[in-house]
């Protein structure tokens, strides 16, 4: 698939200060770009670099007019430009929005009886390009010349409203009386005619059958059967569109009539040939494009959306793609302007009248976007600020859009400023399509000149990794066109236009053929592992001929070659397992091979194949569905789900050879080939890439031996596992059984990592910075299967090897997360039942046979995670459905004493919510006693604070009761998490100076009270600072209690010596913990704490304050101080207390006791 990267580059064009870009076009290398004054020649390649100009004269723009239309040649030789006269009649840009959205109009129509046809020439020179010196390979000087000027010939009130489109012969354009007109490249008009259909020939009445007309489901309901524009003749043609391989032209009328018209063999010269054969109905198109691969015609609407349609069903509507799940509507994006496919018809581009760009997969996954994105689902449409406008790409709209003929370059033309082409670079997903083969070690893109590696950073969270191809390989054999990594995913095999590079992943290192002669004779068409071994599909020019190329990895050189194995013509798809080669040919003739290597494959041996490679099997299948895109070797499997391994030489390779393969087409459907007997099984569609997941058991610590496969399509992602019944083949859907697994449609997944357990996706982010536009970036994201796994396993009552596959993943990361979300899916499909069938089961009370909840809780008891993830998901859960789960986890009670035993506090402080509901509010009440008292032993004041505002809280309710029964049973479910104010705890703990304590809140008092008392005693200060903050104790009541108890200091030097090791008032958090403690001291006046505080914290203000109305106190002070050596870093402070206490004159003396 197609992910950006990088800046989006710009590209001059000097369009006369022109308002619009008439056509933009990429063929082969190169770059066209019309302007309504000039054409722009410019290379699409490696470099960008402008070829030719042409700049039309001011007396032919006088005479003729500025260009208002043009078509290139399939063959890139010829340019045709329609130019308008000097004076057209053009709809203003506003007045043209109005009428599309009133649908009176669907394109720019000019308006004019004189039109001109101007032909030009492009012709490359010999002239090789030199920049700096050095030659550009594949770069020519180019020229363009005028040729041919020809007077449209149209009927008095005729008028052009249409595009071009062409084949190699002749070109074809719409006219705004409903005809057709067909120019030869030389500029030779036939006479204008109207595409015909069934109900015109056989004269039959004007109204359109039902079964012409096709709706998308959106519009079905206030769709009728109107008349077909050839029919009535009062439309015009707005949008022509052409398919060549599906010999299909598709014209949009300006009633949003859309006519689907076979083409003849001799293409559009011959008018005959052109005749419509369906009709497809609908009310706001705008403009249409064809995917010929895929057979998918994509329709741009009025609304904003694009509705895709099944050309290959009967014009079948597939579904609708829009951006309204973001945000944004079509007041924010315009309708839709232009739509262009990638080359292999994966993926297309859509551009918006008013405002940006968007990449879609054909299922619908978001890969791209232009439009800067402020939150997902959002009920209204995001406001753009004005400073983040030149941050945002084609903010002013998009007029064209097209691809380069590789996919990685996106090439746009923003409607409000066209004096440019925006490029945007895309790196492509290696879907293991083709003739190149996939692997499970790495996880990798590519783009035009670089590999983009997916790999865990220091902290284990994946990043992309670019990694740059040589200069002195690249710039000769530009743009990369095969990556595959090789099974150990140590190297990776790059290939090129010519040739082909290895990277050494471990040291890296690049290796190169030595002899670039050798390198230019490879045309590499698919790329192979075998081991050790690159396999290179090669193209012999020379011959017309394909060949296979075994080279070592350790060397590439032909003197090193292996083996080489020409092919009997062009092949489609190739894939590879073990020592077997899958080959096959269109239509659909599968080869297979079987590989004998003599010899170790290292540079000190000389390994050699056997003369041949031995075809061990040949198919040749007659099959009507569309041809395979990927076919990949099933393992064989025996009764245990283990694969047959070839441990006796001499057996019979047929009976050890895989005998299935399974099968993607190009119209996504997926299916599985039984090569014994050719028979094929259809298992699903609308598939667009897929992983064969059991031929990775031999890799250590693989966690997914259960799997067969997985697929990902507009469904989100399959899991396939085998079966040994009469199903051979079962179906889950991770979207239905599994939440947490679907991707977001704006990720797409890349692959999958066995040893860990994961899917891979990656999705687009944007980073901004002082340039003009943003830089994309591709963000890898990882999903965990490990529950889908461990669930499949206990349904087939596999428990030792769920127990196996759990203890391989205990170590990764998410487990717990794992483990969770599988107990959360087994219980959630439990309780979702039907009453009936719970009743059923319930009544089999003499069946042995666990249920699959019990299952899950006996394998999850073998982890440390066990207690933990049960309460999770209870609190996840309904209260209701509780003594189901608890029923099958086990008694709530003991779980909370074995976390309480464990000292898994936390944990067993979530166990009191159950408890209450199940067990009843007196226990629980008597459990959350002994965790709090727990709880402050172990300094845990934030989890205290839990349970003493639960208990408190109950104990409200408690004498809120209205009768004597309730008294004795309070609830207290739901006030565990609740944080009451401070100043109501206070109330509470302040009580018992009012009124008796009720039980419940002086059990409570008296547990806090006699740890603060501890705290006090040992004068641990900072813990008492963090209980009370914790707790909300009230400190000042306890201490104008305790004054004369345990908060009593009986001796000030010892004390101040005491209180000073114990707080360390050398750091930040122990000054501000003495803080807290002088204030709440000076609150309640207690003198001999806020002496020993104010001297630690050096409070000279404080001290000066108490005593200058005590003098002997401040004697007894000064004499503690100077007499100790210990007292020492106090002389200072006692200094500056002299000089402030004896700039007071007159102090009353107070008489107070002696310290």
């Amino acid at each position: 698939m197609y992910l950006a990267y990088g800046w989006p580059q710009s590209i001059p064009l000097d369009p006369d200060d022109s308002d619009r870009v008439v056509l933009l076009r990429v063929l082969g290398r190169l770059l066209l770009a019309v302007c309504p004054a000039s054409l722009h020649l410019w290379s699409a390649a490696q470099h960008r670099v402008r070829l030719a100009r042409f700049d039309r004269s001011p007396e032919s723009l006088a005479a003729h007019g500025q260009n208002a239309h043009a078509v290139w040649s399939p063959d890139a030789k010829t340019i045709a430009v329609l130019v308008s006269p000097p004076a057209p009649t053009v709809l203003s840009a506003r007045a043209l929005r109005v009428q599309q959205a009133t649908h009176n109009v669907c394109v720019r129509c000019v308006q004019t009886s004189s039109f001109y046809l101007h032909i030009y020439k492009v012709q490359l020179s010999g002239k090789p390009l030199i920049v700096g010196g050095k030659q550009l390979p594949g770069l020519r000087l180019a020229s363009i010349s005028l040729i041919i000027t020809e007077k449209v010939p149209l009927a008095n009130g005729v008028a052009i409203t249409s595009n071009f489109v062409c084949d190699s012969k002749s070109m074809l354009l719409g006219l705004s009386n409903g005809h057709v007109q067909v120019v030869s490249w030389n500029a030779e008009f036939s006479d204008s005619f109207r595409l015909g259909c069934s109900v015109c020939s056989s004269e039959k009445p004007t109204a359109v059958v039902d079964a012409l007309v096709f709706d998308p489901p959106s519009l079905r309901e206030n769709s009728n059967a109107r008349p077909a524009p050839c029919c009535t003749g009062n439309a015009s043609i707005v949008h022509v569109e052409l398919s060549v391989k599906l010999r299909l032209l598709v014209a949009l009328y300006s009633g949003c009539h859309i006519a689907l018209c076979t083409v003849g063999k001799k293409g559009l010269k011959q008018p005959g040939g052109l005749r419509v054969e369906r009709w497809l109905s609908t009310d706001d198109a705008m403009c249409t494009s064809v995917a010929s691969e895929q057979q998918i015609l994509a329709v741009g609407c009025s609304r904003g959306v694009v509705e895709l349609y099944d050309l290959a069903e009967n014009t079948r509507h597939v579904r609708t793609i829009s951006l309204y799940d973001w945000g944004y509507s079509v007041e924010d994006t315009g309708p839709v302007a232009c739509i262009s496919w990638t080359p292999d018809n994966c993926a297309f581009a859509v551009g918006w009248k008013f405002r940006g760009l968007t990449v879609w997969s054909v299922s619908g996954c978001r890969l791209m976007c232009t439009v800067r994105q402020t939150g997902s689902n959002s009920s209204s449409s995001p406001m753009v600020k004005p400073s983040a406008l030149k941050f945002e790409p084609l903010m002013g709209g998009t007029s064209h859009i097209q691809w380069d003929d590789n996919g990685y370059k996106l090439f746009a033309v923003e409607e409000s400023l066209s004096e440019r082409v925006l490029a945007f670079s895309f790196a492509k997903c290696c879907l293991n399509r083709g003739l190149s083969g996939t692997t499970y070690s790495q996880q990798v893109l590519y783009g035009e000149d670089r590999i983009l590696l997916v790999q865990p950073d220091d902290a284990d969270e994946l990043k992309i990794l670019h990694l740059n191809v040589p200069v002195s390989y690249i710039s000769q054999n530009w743009p990369v066109l095969h990556v595959v990594a090789s099974n150990d995913g140590m190297y990776l095999a790059v290939a090129g236009s010519h040739g082909l590079v290895l990277y050494d992943l471990r040291n890296k290192r690049w290796r190169f053929f030595g002899d670039v002669t050798q390198e230019q004779k490879i045309q590499c068409k698919g790329l192979l592992w075998l081991g050790k071994i690159v396999i290179v599909c090669n193209f012999v020019e020379s011959s017309n001929t394909y060949e296979l190329l075994f080279f070592p990895r350790y060397h590439l050189d032909y003197s090193s070659l292996l083996y080489r194995k020409p092919l009997l013509g062009r092949p489609v798809v190739m894939d590879v397992f073990q020592d077997y080669i899958l080959v096959t040919y269109s239509p659909f003739d599968v080869h297979i091979f079987h590989v004998m290597i003599s010899g170790e494959l290292s540079p000190t041996s000389n390994p050699v194949l056997q003369e041949q490679l031995s075809t061990v099997r040949e198919l040749s299948i007659m099959s009507p569905k569309s041809p395979p895109v990927s076919m990949r070797f099933i393992p064989e499997q025996n009764g245990g789900g283990v694969l047959k391994r070839d441990t006796n030489a001499s057996s019979d390779l047929l009976s050890q050879q895989p005998s299935r393969c399974l099968i993607l087409r190009t119209n996504g459907e997926l299916s599985v080939l039984d090569m014994d007997d050719g028979h094929e099984h259809a298992l699903t569609n609308s598939v667009e890439l897929f992983w064969v997941t059991c031929s990775q058991l031999e890799e250590k610590g693989s966690l997914i031996k259960e799997v067969s496969w997985l697929d990902y399509g507009h469904r989100g992602m399959q899991v396939w596992y085998p079966s040994h019944g009469a199903n051979p083949f079962k179906q889950e859907d991770f979207l239905q059984l599994d939440p947490e697994l679907e991707f977001d449609r704006e990720v797409y997944p890349l692959g999958l990592v066995p040893n860990v357990g994961v899917v891979v996706g990656v999705s687009q982010r944007m980073s901004f910075s002082t340039a003009e536009f943003p830089c994309f970036e591709p963000s890898p994201q990882a999903q965990t299967i490990l529950h889908c796994l461990l669930r499949h396993l206990l349904q087939r009552d596999k428990v030792e090897e769920a127990l196996r596959l759990a203890n391989l993943s205990a170590e990764k990361p998410h487990f717990s997360h794992c483990l969770e979300w599988l107990l959360f899916t087994v219980f959630d499909a439990d309780i979702s039942r039907p009453s009936a069938s719970k009743n059923q089961v319930s009544q089999k009370v003499d069946s042995p046979k666990k249920s699959l909840l019990e299952k899950t809780c006996d394998l999850l008891r073998n982890f440390p995670e066990y207690m933990d993830v049960v309460v999770s998901v209870a609190r996840k859960t309904d209260g209701r459905h509780w003594a189901d789960l608890f029923a099958a986890a086990g008694r709530s009670t003991e779980m909370f004493e074995e976390c309480f035993q464990q000292r898994w506090y936390r944990t067993a402080a979530c166990y009191i919510l159950v408890i209450a509901k199940l067990e009843g509010p007196a226990v629980s009440q008597y459990c959350a006693l002994r965790l709090l008292q727990a709880t402050l032993d172990e300094s845990l004041y934030e989890l205290a604070g839990e349970l003493v505002r639960f208990l408190l809280r109950s104990g409200r309710d408690f004498e809120n009761a209205t009768s004597d029964s309730e008294k004795l049973s309070p609830r207290f479910l739901g006030y565990f998490l609740f944080r009451s104010p401070y100043k109501r705890q206070s109330s509470d703990l302040k009580s018992n100076s009012m009124k008796e304590l009720s039980p419940h809140i002086a059990s409570v008092m008296n547990i806090l009270e006699s740890h603060a008392s501890y705290l006090m005693s040992g004068k641990e200060l900072s813990k008492l600072v963090a209980f009370v903050k914790g707790t909300q104790f009230d400190l000042v009541e306890y201490l104008q209690r305790e004054r004369l108890g345990s908060a009593r200091l009986e001796n000030f030097a010892s004390a101040l010596e005491l209180i000073g090791q114990k707080l360390q008032m050398d750091t930040l958090q122990s000054r501000l913990d003495a803080e807290f403690l002088l204030a709440h001291m000076c609150s309640v006046k207690f003198k001999e704490w806020i002496v020993v505080l104010a001297t630690l914290l050096r409070r000279s203000e404080v001290l000066v304050d108490l005593f200058r109305y005590d003098l002997r106190l401040w004697k007894a002070y000064s004499i503690t101080l100077q007499s100790h050596d210990v007292f020492r870093e106090y002389l200072d402070l006692l200094s500056i207390l002299e000089e402030q206490l004896s700039s007071v004159s007159d102090l009353t003396l107070q008489n107070g006791p002696l310290l």
